[in-house]
């Protein structure tokens, strides 16, 4: 008898169907010498602190303990008894079969939670591996035909293994040694959550700090058989005096002659396939998806079997996976937005760009099964045309476009020129049927026939002043590009070029920091940007210079586990190296200089409790006294300096801006009543 373990049940269910295994037992099918049993994503998790002898941080285990999943409760935490349910079950599966095949995900984390079970059950049977890609009836049945021996993933899960470790000693010696610092139990710091939130907060202050520098352009309008455009000055001008100048030479000049005519033909390549994180940055940017909500939505469809496996790293498909790909996409010759389109596909010429057996990570690029169903949500059927769409894009031709570039001299010798032309072969572009794309090439770059030499007189010219802009605010498909090269958003060019490739967090992981960030309370959605709270950007002061928030450092870790994952000896000098960081990480954050709103400050009230500043109240930590302070009076948000001076002194400042029930403003300080209510003092 063969045991299988799978991740889900609703994975169990299909691969019992396929290998007809029908008999169900409490936790488990059986049948045609099959037990297939499941987990519920991490039963077994690394040990809670408590159960180390160890009192003082940092926290650092000589070796790391297992146990059952646990549970937050009023009383602290206990056994996940559901989980505790089903590792019996999985034990008695385990302590009957022979041997044992490993069919969780295919990926880092799949392989981690089946070795955590193993270990944690002193499991000492043979197993071996189901690597598919994804859940139709022909791949598992391929992939049991194919098992590979369970020692060919070791480093696989070595490398999950030293990550799960990692993140366990900087997150939780990291976040007591702030607790410990600030008093505040709720603040939590960590490995690839720390850098993000640097970034989203630095980005912040970098676009409200931004001061706009204004600048000149110049434009002049020429018109030929009918057809009128303009011609834009190749140079920016800095400097007023200078720009109304040129501008006064320009307007009585009112000749400009073409100077060099420039054609050719250019063509555009269709996009790559998708991997996880570029889907989730288009379905950002289209459709306002979160980076969580976009992995939940594929995920359905890959457990519908109608997409491949979707927390991929790669952009790519093998040679063998690309043999598939005119079946497939025939299989969309009756979808009602891309059956015309597939059904006028050459498959004898398919575009092989994505197309490459040596950039293949783990799995391939995300691609349609060739399943249909029409029971989809409206969400899920959004994510599974885009993909659909992509692969099709992906498999086209190129766009092909005739482009004519012009330039022209005006008689003060400002130099001018437009762009102009019309797509000749749209190409990849008719998938989507780009039609307001295609016009926008079309009509805004229309040019008349025109040769060099050939002088004009400006039907119009004119001086436009424009503003410099700062970097927007991150959203999420934008800070999802920057976590996957975090390295860009280095200043030293040195470091940039070391961080070249490396990013931080994985595919499968960057949704969930993210929303660990909101969860948190760090940053919050003001509609598609992200924006840090008052408690997040006074997280960030505390730590901005120090190593937890080094998003370089975080990027060369993810390339170290990478390397572990080829060389499993490498997590040795890996661990030796995250313990000795942790050490240097609790004495930086311990040493450091908190803004003045997070220092304990006494209750004016109890005189027992402290104060701590949130981002839209003040309270006391004393659970008997029932001081809050909102930050949001009249009309008018305090900043955290005013509410500590509130707290010390019983008084504020005279402030501006507060706006009665009537709508009149008025100035006033903000002072505590007898019964520390919140009163005014009128100049």
């Amino acid at each position: 008898m063969k045991a299988i373990i799978a991740e889900k049940p609703s994975v169990a269910r299909d691969i019992a169907r396929v290998l007809g295994s029908s008999e169900k037992r409490d936790g488990y099918i059986e049948g045609n010498g099959y037990m297939i049993t499941w987990a519920f994503g991490h039963l077994a998790v690394l040990a809670p602190p408590e159960e180390y002898s160890i009192t003082r941080i940092p926290i650092i285990p000589s070796a790391f303990k297992l146990v059952s999943r646990r549970e937050k409760t009023a009383n602290g935490y206990e056994a996940d008894k559901s989980a505790l349910k089903q590792l019996k079950v999985i034990k008695t599966v385990f302590d009957r079969c022979e041997s044992i095949i490993v069919a969780t995900d295919a990926g880092r984390e799949g392989e981690l939670i089946f070795r955590n079970i193993y270990s944690l059950l002193d499991c000492k049977k043979p197993f071996s591996r189901l690597w598919i890609s994804s859940l139709t009836d022909r791949a598992i049945t391929e992939g049991f035909k194919n098992l590979k021996p369970g020692s060919d993933f070791d480093g696989l899960y070595y490398a999950a293994e030293a990550r799960s470790q990692a993140d366990w000693l900087v997150g939780i010696n990291a976040s007591r040694a702030l607790s410990m610092i600030t008093g505040d139990k709720n603040n939590s710091l960590g490995r690839v959550q720390t850098p993000t939130l640097a970034m989203v907060c630095a980005r912040f202050h970098e676009n409200r700090n931004f001061k706009p520098a204004p600048y000149w352009i110049f434009r002049a309008g020429i018109e030929k058989d009918g057809i009128s455009f303009l011609m834009t000055a190749k140079e920016k001008i800095h400097d007023r005096a200078q720009a109304a100048e040129l501008y006064d030479k320009l307007v009585h000049g009112k000749t400009i002659r073409i100077t060099k005519i420039e054609r050719k033909e250019t063509a555009q390549e269709p996009s790559l396939l998708y991997d996880l994180t570029s889907l989730q940055q288009e379905a950002n940017r289209q459709h306002g998806f979160s980076a969580e909500q976009t992995l939940a939505f594929a995920q359905k469809l890959y457990e519908a079997k109608m997409i491949s496996y979707p927390r991929t790293g790669s952009r790519y498909i093998s040679q063998d996976v690309f043999a598939e790909i005119p079946t497939l996409i025939a299989s969309l010759q009756k979808h009602p937005q891309f059956g015309g389109y597939a059904s006028r596909m050459d498959m004898e010429s398919l575009n092989k760009r994505s197309v490459d057996d040596n950039r293949i990570t783990d799995h391939h690029a995300l691609i349609i099964t060739g399943n249909t169903s029409e029971k989809l949500a409206a969400d899920e059927k959004t994510v599974y045309e885009m993909i659909a769409g992509r692969m099709l894009e992906a498999f086209s031709p190129k766009c092909v476009k005739d482009v004519l570039i012009v330039q022209a001299e005006s008689e003060s010798g400002m130099l001018f020129e437009t762009k102009g032309g019309k797509i000749k072969t749209a190409g990849w572009r008719n998938v989507f049927n780009h039609e307001e794309e295609k016009r926008e090439d079309e009509d805004n770059q229309r040019l008349p026939s025109l040769k060099e030499g050939e002088q004009f007189t400006m039907f119009c010219s004119n001086m436009v002043e424009k503003q410099s802009k700062p970097k927007p605010f991150f959203t999420e498909a934008t800070l999802l590009a920057a976590m996957e090269h975090a390295g860009r958003e280095i200043q030293d060019a040195e470091r940039r070029e070391a961080m070249a490739g490396s990013g931080i967090g994985t595919p499968a992981t960057r949704a969930s920091i993210i929303e660990t960030l909101f969860k948190r309370g760090y940053m919050e959605r003001d509609r598609k940007n992200l924006i840090p709270t008052q408690k997040g950007l006074q997280l960030y002061e505390a730590v901005k210079r120090l190593q937890i928030a080094d998003a370089a450092l975080t990027g060369d870790w993810e390339s170290k586990l990478a390397r572990i994952e080829k060389e499993p000896s490498y997590r040795n000098i890996f661990s030796e190296s995250i313990r000795e960081y942790t050490k240097r990480v609790v004495d930086e954050i311990s040493s450091a200089e908190l803004p003045a709103n997070r220092q304990n400050l006494e209750c004016p009230k109890c005189k027992s409790g402290n104060i701590t500043v949130y981002a839209k109240v003040a309270k006391c930590s004393n659970p008997a006294c029932n001081l809050t302070i909102f930050k949001s009076i009249c009309g008018k948000n305090l900043t955290d300096n005013q509410i500590v001076e509130l707290i010390k002194k019983g008084k504020t400042g005279v402030l501006k801006g507060f706006r009665s029930k009537q709508g009149n403003s008025f100035d006033a300080s903000v002072k505590f009543n007898d019964e520390f209510g919140i009163g005014f003092v009128f100049s």
